[in-house]
């Protein structure tokens, strides 16, 4: 199975999730910002960073980008999809995930290993977690709050859309606790957190995050 890593101008995380892509027994394949070109990738991960220098608004000018187009076609065919911290913000720049994300509440940059908790493991970026698990995964982001009006809050919820939680004291003051959300499909899902530093016990606070990519492997081997 082939994965593409996305890197824009600013990216800090995309090795990092070539690695975890790596870990889960699948091709990691460099995807430049400027190039549709998909490369034939089976699914696409959006990483963590600071595309572009987030001058304007986190997200909104990488969401622009060239290989965002082709993103956004073949989400809508049904590609696999994550997102992570920056990426996520792309992704909901981009119209594939609902709400926004806003400098967290205290204003101040966080950086933490956070537990979260397992709403959704129906998703294709989740099926190894048990609902309701406790996993434990770096947290690192300076406008990491999720926001979005009560109705689309009330649709998440209503549709079990929520894939992950903070647990214990919310570290960003993110609507319901919401630390990651999914499409209505289950195959895109974007979450504030870092999961590709969560894959060896060895580099981080546990290899929790691993679950995420074996996850997508395991959709995109029973879909071949």
């Amino acid at each position: 199975m082939k994965i593409g890593v996305i890197t824009f101008p600013g990216t800090l995380d995309d090795v990092d999730a070539a690695r975890a892509v790596r870990y889960a027994d699948a091709e990691a394949v460099s995807l430049w910002h400027a190039d549709e070109d998909l490369r034939e990738v089976d699914a696409v991960i959006v990483p963590g960073g600071f595309s572009y220098g987030d001058y304007l608004r986190c997200g909104a000018i990488a969401r622009f980008a060239p290989v965002m187009n082709s993103v956004v076609e073949a989400a809508g065919k049904g590609m696999p999809v994550l997102g992570i911290c920056n990426g996520f913000q792309i992704l909901c720049e981009a119209g594939l995930l609902p709400g926004a994300l806003v400098r967290n509440e205290n204003l101040h940059f966080v950086c933490r290993d956070q537990w979260l908790r397992v709403e959704n493991n129906a998703t294709t970026w989740t099926t190894r977690y048990e609902k309701g698990a406790e996993i434990l995964i770096p947290l690192k982001s300076g406008e990491g709050c999720y926001v979005a009006d009560q109705s689309t809050l009330d649709e998440l919820e209503g549709e079990g859309r929520v894939v992950f939680r903070y647990v214990g004291v919310n570290p960003n003051g993110s609507r319901n606790d919401i630390a990651g959300v999914t499409s209505a499909n289950g195959r895109v899902v974007g979450l504030m957190p870092h999961p590709e530093h969560a894959i060896d016990a060895l580099t981080g606070p546990s290899d929790d995050g691993l679950g995420m990519f074996y996850s997508a492997v395991d959709a995109l081997v029973a879909s071949a």
